[in-house]
């Protein structure tokens, strides 16, 4: 059986506590149960404390390799490990809680980091966006206080569909969102997490 190599993210604050890691790490253990000897790096948001985008930084990626002195390159340089972390890997597995209906600003850092023209997106000749970050399967691992796949919780979640419209502009198509749901409504609570964690199949 093929190897995989998984990057796992972890965009929790709860650390080890986190319902979102918790299905993460479940959905990693079932993909290398498909996949043994797989390998898997971990990243963790929270604490890597990724920061915002800045102006400085935001003009460094539009400045063309030709033209990059080693002040911008230096800019650069975390935005291109994160880079080539994504890209190097085969699949990969997101934590992403939902807190105040959307994901978590590290979360959203980190795609600030990874969206880069030329490199992982670009446009066609007639104006449309077209993904670079092709082949991949992901897998989000989401967690939230209430119940977000009934009508009237639909509205309100923030966090799957961003994420799939996201990827799937950066070309990765391929997305399936695992849920541990409910975890403060008391009737559910007690089994939201292994509920999400039961529902998890491995394509």
């Amino acid at each position: 059986m093929t190897s995989k190599r998984i990057l796992q993210l972890n965009s929790s604050i709860m650390g080890e506590q986190s319902y979102s890691r918790k299905l993460g790490n479940a959905i990693v253990d079932k993909i290398q149960e498909k996949y043994p000897n797989s390998t898997v790096e971990q990243l963790d948001l929270v604490e890597s404390n990724i920061p915002h985008l800045s102006p400085e930084t935001l003009n460094a990626m539009f400045t063309h390799a030709e033209h990059q002195t080693d002040e911008i390159k230096q800019k650069l340089a975390l935005s291109d490990k994160l880079v080539k972390q994504l890209l190097d890997a085969d699949i990969i597995v997101i934590g992403a809680p939902l807190i105040n209906r959307t994901i978590h600003s590290s979360l959203k850092s980190w795609i600030d980091h990874i969206t880069r023209r030329g490199i992982t997106f670009g446009y066609t000749e007639e104006g449309f966006p077209t993904g670079f970050v092709l082949g991949k399967k992901v897998y989000v691992a989401m967690s939230s206080g209430g119940v977000y796949t009934d009508e009237q919780g639909k509205a309100h979640d923030f966090v799957a569909p961003y994420l799939q419209s996201f990827l799937g502009f950066l070309g990765m198509t391929d997305v399936t969102v695992f849920r541990a749901e409910g975890l403060h409504v008391p009737l559910i609570q007690d089994t939201a997490l292994q509920k999400g964690i039961e529902s998890i199949v491995i394509d």
